[in-house]
């Protein structure tokens, strides 16, 4: 099976990249991302004999033609925000999105209620800027997914504010949060979707840790799907237990991370799959 992609430039991008593979009557037609939601249904709805799934979307009413995958991020992001509260030096941790749109947002919830749950655990008062699971209009957001001045930008004002450790959640403008958290030479990035240390290796030395989606387990399940004549309409769900979502190891920063805290996150994971720990509401 071969494999080919497209990476769209702006909105008109969308439609246009949809049909170019429609036309090559691909097997599979993934794409990626809240903002092709539409553009993805009206495309399979169009063409009911093909098959194609999305990343970060599913469908109600299910689309039969169209399968989602979406993931329980909030599980991961609630270890990174009990890592965060950990390690924080100054009891102020940072976070802000891309676009208040869910995909994001859940991100930040559920490293916030990580945080709120060590100080419940620790008797701490780590504080969350940049978010508030109470009142979402106080979210901070760049507005964008691309700008990395705006990145650095946000970053020195929330370092300013007295954060040192930051999780952005709005792809490569995070880039220019790691670059300012390296420059000050004080603070931890997380990273999130990916592994950063390993995806973006500049700012290796001050990524803590990053949420990791596992869009490639949550793909190869669809591929699976077309292989093996079982794919149908609906969704699939990354989670803590299936692998499709987790946190990355602390590479570097390992040494730095006391053993106490490892053993704690063990078991706050255990508790999570359990059911003993809720990361939403």
């Amino acid at each position: 099976m071969e494999g080919k992609y497209l990476e769209s430039q702006e909105v008109a991008d969308y439609e246009k990249n949809l049909n170019l593979f429609i036309e090559e009557k691909c097997d599979l037609i993934v794409s990626v991302g809240f903002f092709l939601t539409d553009a993805t249904k009206i495309a399979a709805e169009a063409n009911p004999d093909m098959k194609f799934s999305i990343v970060d979307v599913s469908y109600d009413p299910v689309v039969p033609n169209i399968l989602g995958q979406v993931f329980d991020t909030d599980g991961a992001a609630f270890l990174a925000g009990y890592v965060a509260a950990g390690m924080t030096k100054t009891g102020k941790v940072a976070t802000f999105g891309g676009f208040p749109i869910p995909t994001v947002t859940i991100f930040m919830d559920g490293f916030t209620r990580g945080v709120l749950y060590y100080n419940e655990k620790h008797g701490t008062a780590v504080e969350v800027i940049g978010w508030d699971i109470n009142d979402p209009n106080k979210g901070l957001f760049s507005s964008s997914f691309d700008d990395q001045d705006k990145g650095r930008e946000l970053g020195v004002s929330l370092m300013d504010e007295g954060a040192d450790i930051i999780m952005p959640v709005a792809g490569p403008v995070g880039l220019g949060t790691a670059a300012a958290v390296k420059e000050r030479g004080s603070g931890y990035i997380i990273g999130v979707d990916s592994d950063w240390f390993l995806t973006s290796p500049d700012y290796s030395s001050i990524v803590l840790t990053s949420v990791l989606k596992n869009m490639d387990v949550t793909v190869m399940d669809a591929v699976k799907q077309v292989i093996d004549g079982t794919f149908k309409g609906g969704t699939t769900v990354g989670t803590l237990a299936n692998g499709g979502v987790g946190i990355a190891p602390f590479h570097d920063l390992d040494g730095q991370v006391p053993a106490e805290l490892k053993a704690e996150l063990e078991q706050v994971k255990a508790d999570i799959l359990s059911g003993a720990v809720k990361t939403r509401p």
